[in-house]
C-alpha cells in the first residue's frame, strides 16, 4: 500500500510553503490555527464546551469571533481518516507550538484515530545561529527535516496526552516531573520550563517574559509600543508568541514605563520590578488563564522551582 500522509501544520504560512514545495496538497493538509498556550482550555477538544470556552476567550481578549463552521471545515479531513496511512505533525521548538501539538495528539485519540504519527520539528540548525521556525528554513533544509521526521512512540504519545490533561487542569506543578522525562520531543523540557515561568515571580509579581520585556526597554532605544513588539518577537526565547499575544503582555506592563521624548523609558515602578524590590502582581491584575490555571492564582517561586498559591487568592 502506498503512503498517503495527512499533514497537520502549525498554521497557514507553513501550509503555503509545503504546497509551494510540493511536499503536501490542499487535500491532505490541515492548518492548525489555535493559540492554546493562552486562555482557558478544556481537555475534550471535540466538545461544545471547548469551542464555547475558546470563543468567549477570543472575543473578550482579542475581539475576534471564532467560527465553528470554519473550524469544522478545516478539521473535516479527520472524518475521512481512512484515506490516509499516517499523520505528519509540523510543529516548532516553542511553547506556542508545543501546547498546540500536545492538543492535536490528544484530539487524534479523542476521535479514535490511531495511525502512525511522525513529527517534523525545527529549532537549532547546524551552522546557523539562533532557533529557526519551519517557514524560516530554506527549501533544502525543510526537505531535510521532512526526510528526518521522527516516528512518535507509544510513550511519546502518552506523554503528550498527559501534558495536555495536566495543562487543562489547575495544578501545573504536576508538569515539573515531566521536564526530565526522556522523549522524542527535543524541546519539550525547555517549553515546560518556560511555561512555569509565565506565572508571576514571588518577588516582583511579573513573569520571566514580562521581566525580559522591561529589560529590553531599559537596555535599548525603543520608540513605541509597536517597536517594542518587534523587539519582543525577536528576543522572546522559547515562548513563540505572536503579535496579538505580545501586544497584550505589553499593554499589561503600561504601569512600568512611560514615553519621554519619543523613547520608552522605565519609571520608578519599572526599576523596582526589575530589581525584585516590590511585588506588583495584584496591581497588574492579569486575568489570563493558561489552560486550567489562572495567572492571578499562582506565583513562581524561583528558590523552590515550583508554583505556589497566591496568598490573597487562596480559598
Amino acid at each position: 500500500m502506498s503512503s498517503n500522509p495527512l499533514h497537520i501544520t502549525n498554521g497557514n504560512s507553513l501550509t503555503d510553503y509545503l504546497l509551494k514545495l510540493g511536499l503536501a496538497t490542499h487535500d491532505n493538509t490541515i492548518s492548525w490555527q489555535e493559540t492554546l498556550c493562552v486562555g482557558p482550555t478544556v481537555e475534550d477538544l471535540t466538545s461544545d464546551e471547548f469551542f464555547n470556552t475558546r470563543k468567549t476567550f477570543f472575543k473578550a481578549f482579542y475581539d475576534i469571533t471564532l467560527s465553528r463552521t470554519e473550524m469544522n471545515r478545516e478539521l473535516q479531513k479527520l472524518n475521512a481518516i481512512s484515506e490516509f496511512t499516517e499523520i505528519i505533525l509540523w510543529f516548532e521548538y516553542d511553547l506556542f507550538c508545543h501546547i498546540n501539538m500536545v492538543a492535536v495528539i490528544s484530539l487524534l485519540e479523542q476521535k479514535g484515530i490511531y495511525l502512525p504519527i511522525y513529527l517534523v520539528c525545527s529549532g537549532r540548525v547546524d551552522g546557523e545561529k539562533g532557533l529557526k521556525g519551519l517557514p524560516e528554513l530554506t527549501p533544502v533544509q525543510l526537505k531535510s527535516h521532512y526526510e528526518a521526521r521522527i516516528k512518535l512512540t507509544v510513550d511519546d504519545i502518552a506523554l503528550a496526552k498527559r501534558i495536555w490533561r495536566i495543562y487543562c487542569d489547575n495544578d501545573h506543578n504536576l508538569l515539573l516531573p515531566l521536564i526530565l522525562r526522556p522523549s522524542s520531543f527535543k524541546y519539550m523540557s525547555n517549553c515546560l520550563k518556560a511555561h512555569i515561568k509565565r506565572f508571576p515571580d514571588t518577588r516582583s509579581g511579573i513573569s520571566t517574559l514580562e521581566y525580559n520585556i522591561l529589560k529590553l526597554i531599559k537596555d535599548n532605544t525603543i520608540k513605541s509600543k509597536h517597536h517594542l513588539v518587534g523587539y519582543a518577537l525577536h528576543y522572546q526565547g522559547y515562548y513563540g508568541y505572536g503579535d496579538l499575544q505580545l501586544e497584550r503582555v505589553i499593554n499589561l506592563l503600561d504601569l512600568f514605563f512611560r514615553e519621554e521624548d519619543g523613547i520608552l523609558k522605565l519609571n520608578r515602578k519599572g526599576h523596582l520590578a526589575l530589581g525584585h524590590q516590590h511585588n506588583y502582581q495584584k496591581e497588574m491584575n492579569n486575568t489570563i488563564y493558561f489552560g486550567g490555571a489562572r495567572c492571578l492564582d499562582y506565583k513562581f517561586d524561583k528558590q523552590e522551582n515550583k508554583l505556589i498559591k497566591t496568598a490573597v487568592h487562596v480559598n
